[in-house]
């Protein structure tokens, strides 16, 4: 997907691993859950609402999947807004896959989106270094969870 506005996030990295190895890490809530949220009510499957929680902020999040081209594309609707929408690209190269996240919908004032998609940029480049250690090196960073520690200002 190529955003229509200046208004979404992006992120992207290297995973050194195969297209579908990495795909499956955003579609199983098994693995999903050693790098980015902490519980799921299911699997990502095409217009089947799955609840996302992270237990540590007490926040869960709806998602519903719009799209799924296994090995290749995912593209969900981040809560109830249909124009709030996260999609991952999974591209195949020699040394593994090159993961690119694009996140649309935001709304606001000016100051608000800079807040939304500096917000949205920075929570999903932690989610693929997680990933990424997690994948290539078997270790769980707990980089989502240590984001925010308990007791910070």
């Amino acid at each position: 997907m190529t955003p229509t506005s200046n208004n979404y996030a992006e992120a992207a990295m290297l995973i050194r691993k195969h297209p579908n190895e990495v795909f499956e890490a955003f579609i199983d809530p098994e693995i999903t859950t050693k790098f980015w949220f902490t519980k799921s009510s299911g699997r990502l499957e095409v217009d089947q609402p799955v609840d996302w929680t992270w237990e540590m902020y007490d926040h869960t999040f709806q998602v519903t999947a719009k799209e799924i081209i296994h090995g290749k594309k995912i593209l969900i609707q981040w809560g109830d807004d249909p124009e709030s929408q996260v999609e991952w690209e999974f591209q195949s190269l020699e040394e593994g896959t090159f993961v690119t996240i694009h996140v649309t919908g935001f709304k606001g004032s000016n100051e608000e989106l800079i807040s939304q998609i500096r917000d949205a940029t920075g929570g999903f480049t932690w989610v693929l270094a997680g990933l990424k250690a997690y994948l290539e090196h078997n270790n769980q960073l707990n980089l989502v969870a240590d984001r925010y520690p308990k007791g910070l200002d």
